[in-house]
């Protein structure tokens, strides 16, 4: 599946490392897509000039003019072996609030992934997720990859998060774009594919413990009987359309919290990708990720492939 045409890949110095170029360039074969790379100064445009503008020497201008020429021709240096390969590449320096910027590109330019290492990665530390991952992951239009550094550049074991609803049209957008991404990744890498479902009863605990309620246990056994087929329903749906070619898909509906089973899963399976949908509820332009979703972001320690509902609209303008 040629999904990605126009990756932007960000090269900032706190997340670029080996792994993240290299499965760039790796999507962009896959998929005939060209590369922008793309570094973000955090200040303003003349911001650099007024600092120093008492500076002895060369001029204010000349001092901001310098900054950019050397991360361009750092830029360069990393472009050059990818277009090497053939890829059509381009690189440009922006000027700004790094998430803003970098949000605005994606709008200018179309892009449909954004490719980022999550920040501390290159020197082995977990900062998983930054300020700036977390804002890009929560309010970027198009799908992005936060990369943890590793040394195998392939994904083994990948996890598709999904919460089936046919009756809810927002999920079933954000479950079509998950398991199409999925199950293409999977193909290609040859990789374990873990389906994840999650399901529980809505106040089951307090049914079961309320003095107050008093609802028969008999009953409340039927209620979960009752959720874990639907859910095991509307799962069973969802799968139908994603057939098994290689074998290697393991589906799993676990009964409890997905903020606490998923990232305890991804742990103890040693997943190296997690795919799944950031926005959790609906009504809202520009949503920023739902609760559920940032809880799972906040816990886990692998890559992440994160992708929004049709139709969202990012609440970064580009004026």
């Amino acid at each position: 599946m040629k999904r990605f045409t126009n990756i932007l890949l960000v090269c900032d110095e706190g997340s670029l490392h080996d792994a993240l170029i290299e499965r760039a360039v790796w999507l962009a074969k896959a998929n005939g897509a060209r590369i922008t790379l793309v570094d973000v100064m955090e200040s303003a445009p003349g911001e650099l000039a007024s600092l120093f503008g008492s500076f002895s020497g060369a001029g204010a201008q000349d001092v901001e003019h310098e900054v950019i020429e050397f991360r361009s021709a750092r830029l360069a240096d990393i472009a050059g072996p990818i277009k090497a390969e053939g890829i059509q590449t381009a690189e440009v320096v922006l000027q700004g609030n790094p998430f803003i910027e970098i949000i605005r590109k994606v709008l200018r330019d179309e892009h449909d992934l954004v490719m980022k290492g999550a920040a501390g990665a290159s020197e082995g530390r977990s900062l998983f997720f930054a300020s700036t991952d977390m804002h890009v992951l929560r309010k970027c239009p198009c799908p992005v990859w936060i990369m943890k550094n590793s040394p195998d550049r392939r994904n083994a074991r990948i996890l598709a998060a999904v919460d089936p609803d046919p009756a809810n049209e927002q999920k079933v957008g954000l479950n079509t774009l998950v398991m199409e991404l999925a199950t293409s990744l999977t193909e290609i890498d040859e990789s374990e594919l873990h389906i994840m479902n999650t399901w529980r009863l809505e106040e089951e605990a307090a049914l079961r413990n309320s003095a107050f309620a008093k609802v028969p246990k008999a009953r409340i056994d039927k209620l979960v009987d009752e959720q874990e087929q639907k859910c095991q329903q509307n799962l069973s749906q969802l799968l139908f359309r994603y057939p098994d070619r290689s074998g290697k898909h393991e589906v799993h509906l676990e009964k409890g919290a997905a903020r606490e089973i998923i990232p305890e899963f991804a742990e103890q399976n040693k997943v190296d990708l997690i795919v799944m949908g950031t926005v959790g509820r609906t009504g809202v332009s520009g949503l920023i990720i739902g609760n559920t979703a940032e809880a799972i972001l906040n816990q886990v320690e692998c890559s992440v492939l994160a992708v929004k509902p049709p139709g969202f609209e990012t609440p970064v303008k580009l004026h």
